[in-house]
């Protein structure tokens, strides 16, 4: 009988288009392993929301190991200490795993290799979380993109991503090394449990991913193009947590969204739509492979000499969902109590933070890195840079939304804000997102009493946006 072999799950934890797991299965008996490096990316280690869902992902691939004649072995630690010990348990000749992308992993994938060649056995990594490889994607001088646009169409010019390989069938070892059980690892919340209710609003694991998936494209995909923009609506896909943890891989996305558009062309646009936003966490995730300095650096070396503030009572205003601005106060809110936000109210909060209040973009990148059940390291860096300013391809610094223009363009009916808003729930239309504009018995008749009920904003809006301006074009003169 072959020797086992060990198939390393990281952030790819499913069992369908899985090349290495397929390699893998191909090659011997297979021991599926997960390991819990805490302490893996530093300052960039797992947030709280995020190891939620992990706790819940982990549990489901283990029943999906389980009907295939498998199981999932846990085991916490030093990832090459823990695969140095299950080389030695198991006497598997060869550790399988799927290519990541973060700052750290390059040089964990080389420490593992050379650590299996030590013990006499392989080190072998394959594609499988992004549709092209970072270094397949370059400018006609072959340079790397460093703007959305031009690459995403150069990937459009490429051969399409492989179609997507089903389960492969895996054998099991004739022994299995010890593993710990998942509660041990406490990666849910206990007291105060703050992310009770979350399970009835997702469904980590493959299941749920390819639900979310068919869900999606059978009905709110039509509406994407444009309705993706109103927060109040179910038109955007929420599939970010699952591609996250690679619960769904990007190629499975593709080919679903392109089939899609064979049977139903007059929603090409709408799919086209779709399918750039997978192309955005693309280029993030290109970008952060060339660049790992990013989630601490900025792009602009401008910004090094950047005039940045930090009033902790404003910051913590922010966080709280206190800020005065009711659509900013909402995204913030629907943050802390479900693990995610709608990503047009993403930017009219980063956009408050960073040119309302001058607060450094790394200071919202951490919050959301905590709090976000996607926090994507790629996507999430680069997104605060775009909108702070300080990315390659980068919003302009004079585009500072208007909160109050954000949230009665988009969401005039006070869907969304009287939701996660509700002490401003009886306030009329006209006065939801300026509640401080709004006559004495108008607000007493809503029961709110600004200052009491609901803060008065923290800054005036005018005033900031000169502050941001003069702040922003102070860098001028300073040479990149």
């Amino acid at each position: 009988m072959p020797k086992p072999v060990i198939y390393w799950f990281r952030q790819d934890l499913r069992l369908a288009d899985l090349p290495g797991l397929v390699a893998a299965a191909a090659t011997g008996p297979v021991i599926p392993v997960f390991i819990w490096d805490e302490n893996l990316g530093g300052e960039w280690c797992m947030g709280g929301a995020s190891q939620w869902w992990l706790h819940h992902s982990l549990e489901q691939l283990g029943d999906d190991l389980e009907q295939l004649g498998s199981r999932l072995i846990l085991r916490r630690g030093e990832s090459c200490e823990q695969l140095e010990l299950l080389l030695a348990d198991t006497g598997a000749d060869c550790i399988f795993a799927s290519r990541q992308y973060q700052p750290w992993a390059g040089p964990l994938e080389a420490e593992v290799k050379a650590m299996a060649q030590r013990c006499g056995a392989d080190f072998k990594r394959y594609a499988g979380t992004l549709l092209f490889e970072p270094e397949s994607v370059r400018t006609g001088s072959g340079t790397p993109f460093k703007v959305f646009t031009p690459f995403w169409r150069a990937c459009l010019k490429l051969d399409a991503p492989a179609a997507p390989a089903p389960v492969p069938e895996i054998s099991a070892p004739d022994v299995w090394p010890s593993s710990e059980a998942l509660a041990q690892w406490s990666l849910q919340p206990r007291k105060p449990d703050w992310a009770a209710g979350w399970s009835s609003l997702w469904q980590p694991g493959e299941t749920g991913a390819s639900q979310s998936l068919n869900g999606f494209l059978d009905g709110h995909v039509s509406d994407y193009g444009t309705g993706r923009d109103f927060p109040a609506q179910p038109n955007t896909s929420r599939l970010s947590p699952h591609l996250k943890f690679g619960e769904l891989s990007p190629r499975q996305v593709w080919w679903a969204a392109q089939g899609l558009k064979q049977t139903h062309p007059e929603q090409g646009s709408s799919v086209d739509k779709f399918l750039s936003e997978i192309g955005w966490r693309e280029f993030c995730n290109h970008l952060v492979t060339l660049f790992p300095e990013m989630p601490d650096q900025a792009f602009n070396g401008k910004f090094e000499y950047f005039p940045w503030r930090s009033e902790p009572h404003l910051i913590s205003a922010w966080q709280q969902g206190m800020t005065g601005y009711p659509i900013v106060d909402a995204g913030m809110r629907e943050l802390w109590q479900t693990g995610f936000m709608h990503n047009r109210v993403r930017m009219v909060v980063a956009s408050f933070l960073t040119k309302h209040l001058l607060t450094h973009w790394r200071i919202g990148q951490q919050w959301f890195w905590d709090c976000l059940l996607d926090a994507d390291l790629a996507s999430n860096a680069y997104s605060w840079q775009w909108v702070g300013g300080s990315g390659a391809d980068a919003a302009p610094y004079f585009r500072i939304f208007n909160p109050v223009a954000q949230g009665e363009k988009f969401d005039k009916s006070g869907a969304y804000t009287r939701r996660w808003v509700p002490e401003l729930a009886e306030l009329p239309d006209k006065f939801l997102h300026r509640p401080w504009e709004a006559p004495d018995l108008t607000l007493a008749a809503a029961g709110v009493e600004l200052g009491r009920d609901y803060p008065k904003p923290i800054v005036d809006h005018r005033e900031a946006r000169e502050a941001a301006l003069a702040a922003y074009g102070s860098l001028k003169t300073i040479a990149a």
